[in-house]
């Protein structure tokens, strides 16, 4: 698995590069002021680390992805 680095003010300009930069082998750690801070990672590659923490998490997201329910952004967001 490999990393990339970007500052929080270069990710604020070309979000939707670096959304793409990421995948299942790259994990994209955000920087400020030269600091590593966060990071943004494929969400099958982050299931995949809670899963190998918690059995029930998978048990959780097995049926939600077998549920035909589903929320939209705005009920999930409202008018953020």
């Amino acid at each position: 698995m490999g990393t990339k680095t970007v500052s929080a003010s270069s990710l604020r300009s070309n979000l939707a590069d670096a959304l793409d930069a990421v995948n299942e082998n790259e994990i994209l750690i955000v920087t400020r002021r030269g600091k590593k801070e966060r990071a943004i990672i494929d969400i099958d590659k982050l299931e995949d680390l809670l899963e190998a923490s918690s059995p029930e998490y998978l048990e959780e997201i097995l049926k939600a992805r077998e549920s035909s329910e589903f929320l939209t952004h705005e009920e999930v967001f409202g008018d953020i």
